[in-house]
């Protein structure tokens, strides 16, 4: 598990590094031959190296002022409702307007009652206009966004689709690698159809949090996955700045 770790393949804060220096502990007098000894010393050496990592992220999302989702909620979680009115007080910005009368707004109201025409005159009937009926096809419907061209179920299975043919022959690819375009619209675009990949259990986020890397990866049926267990909603960020230094090749 310490080597996966250091290889980046796991979260370095599922290792229970109290319980397992409990083990290492416990067992230690025990040991007689050097192999066994080398055995716990190669295992706290591992251990080190976790908490180092540990102790980088740490240090890392410290100075970026960031807060884990699950550690906030966990503490909203403890507070108690004094505790949470006393919070929101002291965040509670209320938008305040002042509305009054002023020579402006009167020089402005008597105007407009002025050039007002009269009742009998605004209430004339007008004659209906007669229009020839006729005929349209479904190339003018969607040309003027009335119909859409495909329907949104089948335009998400060609994305999927194409999600899966990016992945060439591995299991993921980087988020922004999928979702760059040429313009920023269509960038926007892939990245809210993505949205709804990863919804829907066509695919799913995998985020390594002490390089703050982001790739999709597809699943090869999709998964049902709504409804049948809470969902993390996973903010990230599309902007033009964003998109740009993902155009000039500077992001990671």
């Amino acid at each position: 598990m310490c080597q996966s770790v250091e290889e980046r393949n796991l979260d370095p804060f599922i290792v229970d590094v109290d319980d397992i220096l409990e083990v290492v502990r416990e067992y230690f007098p025990e040991w007689e031959s050097p192999d066994e000894l080398c055995l716990d010393a190669e295992a706290i050496e591992r251990l080190a190296s976790v908490i180092g990592l540990q102790s980088s992220w740490v240090k890392h999302q410290s100075t970026s002022l960031y807060t884990d989702p699950f550690l906030l909620e966990d503490k909203i979680r403890r507070l108690g409702k004094e505790e949470l009115a006393a919070l929101f007080l002291k965040a509670w910005r209320p938008i305040v307007e002042l509305e009054q009368l002023s020579p402006h707004s009167l020089a402005g109201a008597v105007s407009y009652w002025r050039n007002l025409l009269p009742t009998n005159e605004r209430w004339l009937k007008r004659a209906s206009q007669k229009t020839d009926l006729g005929a349209t096809t479904r190339k003018e419907l969607v040309k003027q966004r009335i119909l859409a061209e495909k329907a949104f179920s089948e335009e998400l299975q060609t994305f999927w689709e194409e999600l899966k043919q990016s992945v060439k022959g591995g299991e993921k690819i980087r988020y922004w690698d999928f979702i760059g375009a040429e313009t920023f619209a269509e960038t926007m675009k892939r990245a809210y159809m993505t949205s709804f990949l990863i919804t829907y259990g066509y695919a799913t986020l995998e985020i390594h949090r002490l390089e703050e890397e982001v790739f999709i990866k597809p699943f090869k049926k999709p998964r049902n996955i709504v409804g049948s267990k809470q969902l993390v909603s996973i903010p990230v960020s599309i902007s033009i700045e964003e998109w740009m230094k993902w155009k000039r090749g500077e992001l990671d």
